[in-house]
């Protein structure tokens, strides 16, 4: 028995395959003898590292085998005699070509566009350092038969999380909202009027520097904001404002009456499109001046907090020790305020730590007013992606083997002359790659120019990664891969026939695998049928929200902006904006039934006098004048409007059917209620019920809601009476001019800031019906080039009807109804599963329409449709062809 140590014995085979016959003997008994010896001097690990080394060495010239070895001559000339197969066979069937390479380059464009946009989209957030331990709190709620996630927690917050629990390191409060002059505000130099609007302006302590950890251009990244007054500003703005030189101690006077001077003491780089905190002003919170009283307020919650975690902690037992938050600080605070039982909060509130890395994507039902992903949407994104290549993918194998006939006399002639299967496996493989590759080629190419187009529909700016070190591998890796597995299939099938059948001609001439193919089919339409539906639901679920009576008028209402730097000539503004004749109603109030720049949101709770712990209820408080209901074209349901005399109004409101209805008031006309916050006292009267309207979105209940009589003075609401507004604008622009020479106006539509807080759904829509187009295409290319090879297989057969008598009708319903069945199939198959989709995707709307009967007709009537005119062209040649054509050979 041999016991002599062996080296491993992959690395001996490689080098019996590298190494000339002539030296491999003794070179290999030389290699064996150091082996042992340094087994016994070091052991088996090192001697077999270091045979590996001997065996890489020996691996260079006048060692190796001759590079012009005959085998590797004839290898190299057999995949050249393979690809100029390909390539004679692509030109000689130019038609079968050009759909199997347009179907994979469209396939490929939009695989690759949606693949630069998923990434987009999970790159979110990223690029913070230590990401993976960054959270952002959240406050979720249960109460009174509301439920949600918010984002907006108490100013105390932060310092407990970092002094109370170890695991923290360090915790920073973001606040973006416009109540406290954040969220869009006018800026200006120290010693100029004129003032520049800037949307993305937000107040931060200087911990959450430290959070996050932006990139410092200029200032240190550890002092900045902790001083009064101070500002970080991104480099865009430093550029803008002070081009050419150092932005570091210069001044710019900020917030809504232009007189508070900030210094700016640090300059960072912007923050990148992906990320979902896209402030370009971070106004320090640091004995910020604004609601000193609620710093230590546990009641008032109006901070975004982020926090920093230590390395290994745990993060669900983290979440489980926030509760003594509550316990300890909360549930005091509430009780002692609210009156309700300490029990009900530990039940009903808990804190939540959310991945910064999810904030962007997995934020869709929490309220955090910040533009926003859908995870939902990125895998719809994907799915589409994939079905549609793998149409272009179908395409081809359904060609390849409908083909068959034509290429059987070919794998005869082959294999009679002492061709291995495996040879013709190889020689299928290679057509296919060959096809991959230009299809990729064209794809990219497609890709890129349609990248701006793909852009505006997906709302992104992608750019196309040329430079990229990893693209033009992958691209290349993926064509290979997509080559070889789209024609393993026909490789193998067309390989498989039998050289005796066919040269006797007893195979059946373009069978090919029918059933196979039928199916692949009725996938590709089932596909197509889904796209459709889902095109036209979403297409008429946004009818529905743009048209659907909302409780107030969107339309005709100019929103003019920036009115708070009139200062104590908003009123004067008012007065002779009334004068045209054109203007029915001025409300001037930042609260309005839609969301975006400048526009307020104040969540409170109410109850009735004397029952805070009773009947108690969640809803909106909004400061407005006694114009605002008839500017909006509200309904008032109940009592009557505020009146023009403001003594009159002091502790009036006017609240929404919703909040009547949850705090339990059937008459609610005199009733007093209490709240909590609002300018004056907490006790107000209840003047009148205005009918429901949707303040938030489709998507969510309508909450509750009730307006007092207060001062939000940054946007005008104008009631217009002309369908002209264009007319109207310049006698506008002219009496802004005469009050504000220094500040440019601003201004927008109700209707069209409406419209924009569906843009997702809308962006939907347009990727729907982009891919269901691309879809029809795809599909409907390769059924065409089906229907003209089956036409070319039976013409004989229908020239044979047709000499006994066959009438054209009943050719061309024999030619169609072959094709219409597999749309049929497909139809019975695609309807539940669109049905299905487009249910769970409507349920993320609280107001939405109803899969009706219709879709599913129009759709299949549209599918029917294509179908019949992309086959009749075939079906119409072959029924109306002279039987003497076809015949004449026989």
């Amino acid at each position: 028995m041999n016991n002599k140590p062996s080296p491993p014995k992959l690395l001996l085979r490689f080098f019996r395959w590298f190494c000339h016959p002539e030296l491999h003997r003794f070179i290999e008994g030389d290699l064996l003898e150091l082996y042992e010896e340094r087994m016994e001097a070091s052991g088996r690990r090192k001697a077999n590292i270091q045979f590996a080394l001997d065996v890489l060495l020996l691996f260079r010239p006048g060692i190796i085998r001759p590079v012009q070895q005959p085998y590797l001559l004839n290898y190299t000339a057999m995949f050249k005699s393979y690809f100029k197969i390909s390539w004679r066979n692509m030109l000689a069937h130019k038609l079968y070509s050009a759909i199997k390479t347009g179907g994979l380059a469209i396939g490929i464009a939009a695989c690759l566009l949606i693949t630069l946009f998923i990434k987009n989209e999970l790159s979110y957030d990223m690029h913070y350092p230590d990401s993976d331990r960054i959270y952002r709190v959240l406050f979720e709620y249960s109460y009174h038969g509301e439920h949600g996630f918010g984002v907006a927690t108490q100013a105390p917050l932060a310092a407990k999380l970092t002094s109370d629990f170890p695991e923290v390191e360090i915790a920073g409060r973001l606040n973006p909202y416009s109540f406290m002059g954040a969220g869009g505000k006018e800026v200006r130099f120290e010693n100029q009027q004129s003032s520049r609007y800037e949307e993305h302006t937000a107040y931060a302590d200087p911990e959450l520097l430290k959070v996050l950890q932006p990139v410092m251009v200029e200032g240190n990244l550890h002092r900045a904001l902790s001083k009064p007054a101070t500002v970080v500003i991104t480099k865009s703005k430093a550029n803008l404002y002070f081009p050419g030189e150092s932005a570091l101690g210069k001044v710019l006077i900020f917030n809504e009456d232009n007189k508070h001077p900030y210094t700016i003491d640090g300059v960072i780089e912007d923050f990148p499109e992906n990320s979902h905190l896209n402030f370009d002003f971070l106004l320090t919170l640091s004995e910020q001046e604004f609601w000193k009283e609620e710093q230590q307020s546990w009641l008032n919650t109006n901070y975004f907090t982020y926090v920093k975690i230590a390395p290994g902690t745990n993060v669900v037992q983290l979440e489980s020790k926030l509760a003594t938050i509550l316990l300890d600080y909360c549930t005091p605070a509430i009780s002692a305020v609210l009156e309700i039982e300490p029990e009900s909060i530990q039940e009903n509130f808990k804190f939540h730590l959310q991945p910064i890395r999810d904030v962007h994507l997995n934020s869709t039902h929490t309220d955090d007013m910040l533009a926003s992903g859908d995870i939902k949407l990125v895998w719809l994104f994907g799915a589409i992606a994939f079905f549609i290549l793998s149409l272009a993918s179908i395409n081809f194998i359904n060609l390849s083997t409908a083909k068959s006939a034509n290429r059987a006399k070919e794998v005869g002639l082959r294999k009679t002359l002492g061709s291995l299967r495996s040879n013709l496996v190889q020689q299928f493989l290679a057509e296919s790659v060959l096809f991959s590759m230009i299809g990729f080629l064209v794809g990219v190419l497609l890709a890129w120019l349609l990248l701006p187009y793909f852009n505006s529909l997906a709302a992104k700016s992608l750019i196309f990664p040329w430079k990229q070190i990893w693209f033009v591998p992958s691209i290349f890796l993926v064509a290979l891969l997509l080559g070889v597995s789209s024609g393993l299939y026909p490789a193998f099938y067309l390989s498989a026939f039998k050289p005796a059948k066919i040269l006797k001609g007893s195979m059946r001439q373009g069978s090919g695998n029918a059933k196979l193919r039928n199916g692949l089919v009725v996938f590709q339409f089932g596909i197509t049928i889904v796209l459709l539906i889902g095109t036209l639901v979403v297409n008429q679920q946004m009818n529905f929200i743009l048209n659907a009576s909302i409780g107030f008028e969107k339309d005709q209402v100019i929103l003019l902006q920036g009115v708070q730097t009139l200062g104590n000539k908003v009123a004067t503004l008012k007065t002779e904006l009334l004068k045209l004749p054109d203007i029915e109603r001025v409300s001037v109030s930042d609260y309005l039934p839609i969301t975006g720049p400048e526009v307020k949101r104040n969540g409170t709770s109410f109850w009735k006098e004397g029952q805070k712990g009773e009947i108690q209820a969640m809803g909106q408080l909004w400061q407005v004048d006694e114009d605002y209901v008839g500017a909006m074209g509200m309904n008032i349901l109940k009592g009557k409007d505020f009146s023009r005399n403001k003594g009159f109004n002091r502790e009036k409101a006017i609240i929404n059917e919703t909040l009547a209805q949850k705090l339990g008031l059937d008459n609610p006309i005199g009733q007093l209620i209490e709240k909590n916050g609002g300018d004056g006292g907490n006790k107000v009267e209840i003047i009148g019920v205005v009918e429901d309207f949707n303040f938030q979105s489709f998507k969510e209940n309508i909450g509750g809601l009730c307006l007092i009589i207060g001062n939000s003075p940054s946007i005008a609401s104008l009631k217009v009476r002309t369908g002209n507004v264009s007319h109207l604008l310049p006698a506008i622009e002219e009496i802004w001019n005469q009050l504000s020479p220094t500040q440019p106006i601003r201004y927008d539509f109700l209707d069209e800031r409406f419209a924009v807080m569906y843009g997702n759904i809308q962006q939907m829509e347009r990727v729907f019906f982009t891919f269901a187009l691309l879809a029809v295409i795809v599909a409907c290319s390769g059924l065409f080039a089906l229907a003209a090879f089956m036409a070319e297989q039976r013409s004989k057969e229908m020239s044979i009807r047709k000499v006994l008598g066959a009438s054209v009708s009943s050719i061309y319903f024999s030619l169609t109804w072959g094709f219409l069945k597999l749309v049929l199939f497909a139809l019975i198959i695609a309807f539940p599963i669109a049905w299905y989709i487009m249910q769970q995707w409507l349920t993320d709307f609280a107001y939405r329409i109803e899969l009706a009967w219709w879709f599913f007709g129009a759709a299949a009537f549209a599918v029917i449709g294509i179908t019949l005119l992309t086959i009749s062209s075939q079906a119409l040649k072959l029924s109306f062809a002279n039987p003497v054509d076809s015949l004449r050979n026989e």
